[in-house]
């Protein structure tokens, strides 16, 4: 508005008019900078907020992508990188190897096969034809646990089906009956603390749908931790021409089980107490005993060493067969195997001479 027209428009009202007007002037041109000032504060926080979702969420994920795990990370078998670059172990990286015999001079042992392994130094301590295949009798059951405690939930309620006489008569069992009920958890430590091959056929049923479909899966488990000289044909080690490992594998299993604390807790039990029902609402109760003679001290560790557990095996054919979780006075954790000694007491001699090679 021109200024005359100004002038000639005030002149139109009273002195009290032209005031009013005035002041509802001033006040539209207070508030119009109120909404531009509120404007400009909203578009500053979405660009704030904006760039925080790129970066924090946005830029994270683009990272995370190209670098799927972290390096250190021993669950997918990456290892350590080497100083200076961005170069990723072998699988075996964190893991004992051997090429063949190491230190047989130090024991010369009768058993056909052994091994000592320092789980934390990677070291093999001692080997005699470990990687040769040989039937593992129940100490095939460290592979069962290791399926079981991977795919299974032992709070489970298990009834028992006739698949549990399908083994051969006078063989290791926890003497449970078809329609017998009790939880996963207690077959578990049957099978592993009293060597109960049925046991081991109802867990492999129940986890696996059906027993070969256990057993593939414990192929394909060794498979996986890199137990190529390995090969299952049943869940509990009775003898079959196309079912063996070698030591070097079950030191594999060992090392892979021992994962879960729960299988450190079965291996070293001297006894088990279990309560469970008959198929007519009976109770039964039953302690089941270790077959470990270090557990039940009919056999001595040397006096540098504290045997921890594991798990035994007999057969005709693997003879007198033992893995074991030691450990120095250190704490540090060993994992020592013999396949087919001639007795069982020739078994309990080596593996206590076997186990004094480990560092005091």
């Amino acid at each position: 508005m021109r200024c005359t027209d100004r002038q000639e428009g005030r002149s139109a009202y009273t002195q009290r008019e032209w005031a009013r007007i005035q002041e509802r002037e001033r006040r539209e041109i207070q508030r119009n900078r109120r909404l531009a000032a509120a404007a400009a504060a909203l578009i500053l926080l979405v660009a704030v907020m904006g760039f925080a979702v790129y970066y924090f969420v946005v830029r994270s994920h683009d990272y995370t992508l190209t670098q799927t795990y972290d390096q250190s990370d021993p669950v997918f078998g990456v290892g350590t990188t080497v100083a200076g670059g961005n170069t990723a172990q072998p699988f075996a990286g964190e893991l004992c190897v051997a090429d063949g015999d190491v230190n047989t001079e130090r024991a010369a042992l009768a058993s056909y096969a052994a091994g000592l392994f320092d789980v934390e130094g990677q070291r093999t301590v001692y080997a005699k034809d470990i990687f040769s295949r040989r039937s593992p009798a129940s100490i095939t059951k460290v592979m069962t646990a290791l399926v079981t405690l991977k795919y299974g939930n032992l709070d489970d309620v298990v009834t028992v089906t006739p698949i549990v006489r399908d083994i051969e008569y006078g063989s290791s069992v926890c003497d449970i009956k078809e329609g017998d009920v009790l939880s996963l958890r207690q077959l578990l430590y049957g099978m592993m603390i009293a060597s109960g091959n049925d046991a081991s056929m109802m867990i492999a049923e129940h986890v696996g749908g059906s027993v070969d479909n256990f057993v593939a899966m414990m192929n394909e488990e060794a498979r996986a931790i890199g137990a190529t000289g390995t090969h299952f044909t049943n869940p509990h080690g009775l003898t079959d021409p196309d079912h063996y490992t070698t030591v070097y594998d079950i030191y594999l299993m060992m090392n892979e089980a021992l994962k879960y604390d729960i299988f450190q807790d079965i291996i070293s039990r001297k006894n088990y107490y279990a309560e469970y029902t008959r198929t007519d609402g009976s109770a039964v109760a039953v302690t089941w005993e270790s077959t470990n003679h270090y557990l039940l001290g009919s056999a001595q560790a040397p006096e540098q060493v504290v045997v921890y557990g594991g798990k035994t095996g007999t057969t005709d054919d693997a003879g007198a067969c033992l893995t074991l979780l030691a450990k120095d006075l250190y704490g540090n954790p060993y994992i020592s195997v013999i396949l087919h000694s001639e007795t069982k007491d020739t078994l309990y001699t080596e593996m206590t001479e076997l186990l004094s090679l480990i560092d005091a």
